[in-house]
């Protein structure tokens, strides 16, 4: 497990940085670890390793953005991806990786679709919808037990609400601990794809999380409200269409 290459090694590294990132406030770099993890491990070993990376980063965002949390949306959407949690563990073994990773990034496209025309209308058609709260918690629930992908779909759900940058971030931090942290013994009963291997594997990139997270929030701090919400439309964007390649 641990007798990687150099090469390897720096990968690795590299995305523990942007899973560090993305916790405290760079929304949908992360997903460039999806594939590289994939590429090394394999693809739904990959979400194994890279859970409690993604664990030990949520700790970050917390511990920083923790009072800025709007948890009325929160309230809002957890019952509904904890229901899409539940229907990923039993499409996980019908449907392969690839196509899990494509219908999710198309999925994704659509939202920010919806969202693009949301903001040119302004009519305010979506956030007080509760199907929209609905099919945004069972989407991000499903993508997040799949592949650990539900950055970009909880990212729309509160561009939707319009919330400011800290409370974007920190709502996004507890949702994501809570959720991650229900998904730990899925993993590790269910799917198997943790282990006393790869938690190790995990605590040695602890560091590359550390780093990306300092880096993240001295990147939030120089970014306004306003080109924050076109930095997090146009990297999950990106973020999708890495998913399909």
């Amino acid at each position: 497990m641990i007798e990687f290459t150099l090469l390897q090694w720096l990968m690795l590294f590299f995305c523990a940085m942007l899973i560090g990132m993305s916790k405290v406030g760079v929304p949908g770099v992360s997903l460039f670890a999806v594939p590289v993890l994939a590429l090394i491990f394999g693809g739904k070993a990959s979400t194994g390793v890279l859970l409690p990376i993604l664990m030990m980063a949520d700790w970050f965002g917390v511990g920083y953005y923790h009072r800025h949390a709007q948890w009325k949306y929160l309230w809002k959407l957890l019952p509904w991806a904890m229901g899409g949690v539940g229907i990923a563990l039993w499409v996980g073994g019908v449907v392969n990786d690839v196509w899990f990773k494509n219908i999710i990034a198309i999925l994704v496209f659509v939202c920010i679709g919806l969202m693009l025309w949301k903001e040119r209308n302004n009519n305010g058609m979506f956030p007080d919808t509760w199907w929209f709260s609905a099919a945004m918690g069972v989407l991000g629930g499903f993508a997040t037990m799949i592949g650990n992908v539900a950055g970009p779909i909880f990212a729309i759900y509160l561009l939707a609400m319009r919330l400011p940058k800290n409370s974007f971030i920190g709502t996004g931090a507890w949702f994501f601990l809570l959720i991650n942290t229900s998904k730990f013994p899925l993993h590790i009963f269910i799917w198997k794809t943790i282990t006393q291997q790869t938690l190790m594997l995990d605590l040695m990139l602890l560091p590359g999380i550390t780093i990306g997270a300092i880096s993240g929030i001295w990147l939030v701090k120089k970014i306004p409200n306003n080109a924050y919400r076109t930095f997090v439309f146009i990297v999950t964007a990106l973020s999708a269409f890495l998913l399909l390649i």
